[in-house]
């Protein structure tokens, strides 16, 4: 086998030069946030260097936000369950207030029937009194 001379390795490499395109990827967002500018004086490395960092920090300062859009919208839906909660209360209030109610009316009506009985009991028991010493 013989070895390739340096000039076909270099024919070579042309041939695939010539059919090669570098893949496309959709570039970030190459404007800067209007809180920074680039100030004269600044070499071309400098400028490409802090445009990349502030906008790393933009990027991550709008996450900050988007998190904190979404912590507000967690405060809401607490808020309407804590008022839900509220609501909820509220009725329990008005149950345990119609349980007492009817505590109330049935404790009296028990104490009513049990006087009524004893009173039963106590006419029941003068009435065979008196028919025990009844003349005959």
């Amino acid at each position: 086998m013989a070895q390739p001379t340096r000039e076909q390795v270099l024919t070579d490499i042309r041939k695939i030069d010539v059919g090669f395109a570098p893949p496309t990827v959709a570039a970030p967002s190459l404007a800067m946030p209007d809180y920074v500018a680039h100030r004269d004086g600044v070499t071309e490395i400098g400028k490409l260097s802090a445009a990349a960092v502030v906008r790393e920090y933009e990027a991550t300062a709008e996450e900050i936000e988007a998190m904190g859009a979404e912590l507000i919208e967690h405060v809401k839906r607490c808020e309407a369950r804590t008022l839900d909660t509220f609501a909820v209360s509220k009725e329990l209030e008005e149950v345990a207030a119609h349980y007492r109610e009817e505590a109330k009316r049935i404790f009296l009506q028990i104490e009513n029937c049990s006087r009524l009985t004893e009173e039963v009991s106590k006419t029941c028991a003068e009435l065979m009194e008196k028919l025990a010493t009844a003349p005959r």
